[in-house]
C-alpha cells in the first residue's frame, strides 16, 4: 500500500545569498532523511532490501559521520576519536551495532548537525579547511567551506534518493 510522506518546505525561491541557500538546503535534506526514516520498523531500519546490502539506519549513522568528518575533523581541525565510526574497517560496509537504537543514532546525527551548524555560523564561505583527514596539506589543497557545504549537499541529495527507494520497498512510503 502506498502512503505519502509529506515534504518540508524548501528554502525560499527568492534567496540570493549562497550561504543561506546552501545552509537552507542542507537543513532541508537533513530533515528529509529523518522524515523518511520516521515510522519504519526496527527490522526495516536494520535490514536491507537492496542488493548492495546497506540498511537505512546505517545510512543515517554514515551521514552523521560525514558531518563529523567534514566539518569538525576536516574544516575545524578538531581532534576526533573515531571519524570513520560507521565502518568496522575501511573500506567496508556501513554498520550499526545491535545495541544502537534508532533513537541513539538519530540523537548522534542531530548532535553532529548542530555542531556543523555552529562551525559554519562562525566561518566565512571562502575560509579553508584546517586539515584534510587529520593531515595538513598545502593551503591550495585545502577545500573552502563553500566547497565542503556543496559536497555535503550533493551527498545528502544522493542518499535521500536512496532512502526514497528503501522506504517505498519497506512499506510503500513515498514523498519528497
Amino acid at each position: 500500500m502506498v502512503h505519502r510522506i509529506e515534504p518540508a518546505a524548501e528554502p525560499p525561491v527568492t534567496l540570493t545569498s549562497p550561504y543561506e541557500l546552501l545552509t537552507g538546503y542542507l537543513d532541508f535534506y537533513r530533515d528529509a532523511v529523518l522524515r523518511k526514516l520516521q515510522g519504519m520498523s526496527d527490522d526495516e531500519l536494520r535490514n536491507s532490501r537492496l542488493p548492495t546490502g546497506w540498511a537505512p539506519l546505517a545510512l543515517l549513522k554514515h551521514l552523521a559521520c560525514v558531518e563529523l568528518r567534514w566539518l569538525q575533523w576536516g574544516f575545524s581541525g578538531q581532534e576526533v576519536e573515531n571519524p570513520w565510526g560507521e565502518f568496522h574497517e575501511r573500506p567496508g560496509s556501513w554498520h550499526v551495532d545491535s545495541g544502537e537504537s534508532f533513537a541513539d543514532v538519530k540523537e548522534f546525527f542531530q548532535e553532529q548537525c548542530a555542531r556543523s551548524r555552529a562551525i559554519v555560523a562562525e566561518a566565512r564561505l571562502e575560509d579553508r579547511a584546517a586539515t584534510l583527514g587529520g593531515r595538513v596539506p598545502a593551503e591550495e589543497d585545502r577545500p573552502t567551506l563553500i566547497w565542503i557545504l556543496f559536497h555535503l549537499l550533493q551527498e545528502y541529495a544522493r542518499h535521500v534518493g536512496h532512502l526514497d527507494v528503501a522506504r517505498e520497498l519497506a512499506d510503500g512510503g513515498i514523498g519528497e
